[in-house]
């Protein structure tokens, strides 16, 4: 049983995906991060960097103690590792896999999710900060839509955790200051794993915890979001 600490980001949407793709057993702990229960002291026991998703894998490999982990990527790495699931477990393609991996979590991700507050929700709005962030996620976008042209997924031919990180990050595109229709390559990939029953039945869940899928922007939220340390 893999204990998932979740709330609604594109974050916690890699790692619902990953549990419904590969068909592990799983239960989500609401993690409301909005209203400041990541700075709960046990969540914090788990992620010590206050921020969702966070895992225990109850039942590790290893036969020992229950595992945490914290940062979306290497849960997905952990997870396809034990599954045996959408990881070769070596040689170049494992690689490559993982190189797309650390792109969206070392680029698209910090990127956007900067695209997503000057745009969205800072409280006094700057151009120069509007136009670097859309600048460079729209950079980020051609890169991805370059390397469509010629794989099915972004890896290559198969669909794996690179997807799976990537997706969650795209689907918020208008947010974003982005028109699919200006990358048509990464349109086709967009609408193709959109339509996969896993991932339908993780958006799905995510709708049944937080059905507006958004943080009320109270000042109380604002607080824990962008002010506290």
């Amino acid at each position: 049983m893999i204990d998932l600490y979740y709330w609604t980001t594109p974050n916690g949407h890699k790692i619902t995906i990953f549990l419904e793709e590969a068909g592990l057993d799983y239960r989500i702990h609401p993690v409301n991060i909005g209203k400041g229960e990541q700075f709960a002291p046990e969540f914090l026991e788990i992620a010590p960097n206050n921020r969702i998703p966070a895992i225990v894998d109850r039942a590790p490999a290893d036969g020992g103690q229950p595992l945490s982990l914290f940062e979306s990527g290497a849960i997905l790495e952990y997870l396809a590792d034990k599954s045996g699931k959408f990881l070769p477990k070596s040689g170049r393609q494992r690689y490559r896999v993982l190189q797309w991996l650390y792109w969206q979590m070392g680029g698209l991700g910090p990127m956007a999710g900067q695209n997503h507050h000057f745009r969205n929700y800072a409280p006094k709005k700057i151009d120069y900060a509007v136009e670097r962030y859309i600048n460079e996620t729209s950079r980020l976008y051609r890169v991805l839509d370059k390397q469509l042209d010629d794989n099915d997924f972004v890896a290559g031919d198969d669909y794996s955790i690179a997807d799976m990180a990537i997706w969650p990050w795209i689907k918020p595109y208008e947010k974003q200051g982005q028109d699919l229709e200006d990358y048509p390559s990464l349109q086709r990939w967009f609408e193709q794993v959109g339509e996969r029953e896993a991932v339908i039945r993780a958006y799905e869940k995510a709708e049944e915890i937080n059905p507006q899928n958004n943080v009320e922007m109270t000042d109380e939220a604002r607080k824990y979001l962008f002010g506290r340390q």
